[in-house]
């Protein structure tokens, strides 16, 4: 039973990280009230599913919840859903909620996630034109993804290579629309940018490259019809996924007067500049001691661990919250994880193990290695499995100063243990 002697916690954010910072709270012997807060109807879920398995079918709905509904009742977690945190008073250590209701904290968690980046463009609230974050807008996209279907994708990220990847297994025509001469090039940069490029080029994906969208246009002032890019191209349309990356939701933590830079500004145990306040997963902006860098991580990974990491803060526990950034991808016959993380222009050569060519007949199988200064900082095993442990080794090593040979780290008959040092 829940004792009022106890401090309460609040979770902005009935997300993958919310439900396991309560979790551990619970786990962890909390005793006082835990509350959970989120603007959606669904109970926590995790969000790979939406582009991956519930799209191709292979995952039923549910399985993307982080527990079952039943969970919180029984662990004395009060899941307040369809509700909207509207106000932080950091004096009072109140949240206001739905604009009329205040709810004391002692300590308060913002799990506040992101939502999608807005594409101001006539006719984004014609039929047809989608976006990718939720639950719901999966549930909507699913049926839409029919034979045939003409399908426009804005942007060459994960979100909509992954919606590409499913709408060709249901059999619809493709065409993915990017401002950047590559896929994933901002995360990959060019060389593993090309490697998608081709294995997507293969499975039948048009490409528009170094374009962006003017106009989505419609015959009936209604219904999506057509696609109008800059260089005056109509681009035939029945289903637009609008997927140009995503924001951060600050403004909670911003009009109560903490510091935001690309997210809600936190030290390494996720703490904000208010000692009552911390913040964990898509919209935590925190120092990783590794990496000596302030990051942000939209990542699975971050918010399953990055919730616990936040609950042991909150309880009063050291903690230092520096797991490498990783994440995993899977389109087509290609399964992918990478671990580590690299700047806009902070490597100086991509080194391969294996052969990462696309040809007819199956997709590749390597890894791969960002290197700076004999130095991996991130490493990626592709369609190559149980090697990730030894990849986040050396990665570790790399960012902490050591060097490698890196014809060694190109060499398959080198175990990749024997190069961390």
């Amino acid at each position: 039973m829940t004792d009022s002697n106890e401090p309460t916690f609040v979770i902005v954010g009935a997300s993958l990280a919310g439900a396991k910072a309560a979790e551990t709270l619970r786990s962890a012997g909390h005793r006082g009230r835990v509350l959970l807060i989120g603007e959606e109807i669904d109970p926590p879920y995790e969000r790979p599913p939406l582009s991956k398995g519930y799209l191709l079918g292979t995952q039923e709905r549910d399985a993307a919840f982080v527990h079952e509904p039943s969970w919180y009742a029984e662990h004395d977690v009060e899941l307040l859903l369809g509700r909207r945190v509207t106000g932080l008073d950091r004096d009072r250590h109140e949240v206001l909620v739905d604009g009329v209701d205040r709810v004391g904290y002692d300590k308060l968690l913002l799990a506040t996630g992101c939502r999608v980046r807005p594409l101001p463009v006539p006719g984004m609230g014609l039929a047809g034109v989608r976006q990718l974050r939720t639950l719901a807008e999966a549930e909507e996209l699913l049926p839409a993804l029919r034979p045939g279907t003409q399908v426009v994708i804005i942007g060459s990220g994960w979100i909509g290579l992954e919606v590409a990847a499913a709408a060709r297994q249901r059999d619809c025509r493709v065409t993915v629309v990017g401002r950047g001469a590559l896929p994933l090039r901002r995360v990959l940069g060019d060389e593993l940018g090309a490697v998608y490029r081709d294995l997507h080029a293969a499975h039948g994906v048009e490409f528009r490259f170094d374009v962006e969208v003017t106009e989505f246009g419609s015959l009936d002032e209604r219904r999506l019809s057509h696609v109008v890019l800059d260089d005056r191209t109509e681009l035939p349309a029945d289903l637009v996924l609008v997927a140009v990356g995503v924001r951060p939701n600050v403004e909670l933590a911003e009009a109560a007067g903490l510091p935001v830079d690309d997210g809600v500004v936190t030290d390494a145990a996720l703490r904000t500049a208010d000692p009552d306040v911390y913040a964990c997963g898509d919209v935590a902006a925190f120092h990783h001691p590794l990496l000596d860098a302030r990051i942000r991580v939209e990542h699975w990974a971050n918010a399953l661990h990055g919730g616990p990491a936040a609950a042991r803060s909150m309880l009063g526990q050291q903690v230092s919250h520096d797991p490498l950034p990783y994440f995993f991808s899977d389109q087509y016959d290609l399964g992918m994880e990478y671990a580590g993380w690299v700047p806009p222009d902070g490597y100086d050569r991509v080194v391969f193990r294996g052969d990462p060519t696309v040809r007819p007949g199956g997709a590749p199988e390597f890894l791969a290695f960002w290197v700076r200064d004999g130095r991996v900082l991130a490493g990626m095993n592709a369609n190559v499995w149980d090697v990730q442990d030894d990849i986040q080794v050396l990665v570790r090593a790399g960012w902490a100063g050591h060097r490698v040979d890196l014809d060694r780290l190109a060499d398959p008959g080198t175990p990749l243990a024997k190069l961390a040092g």
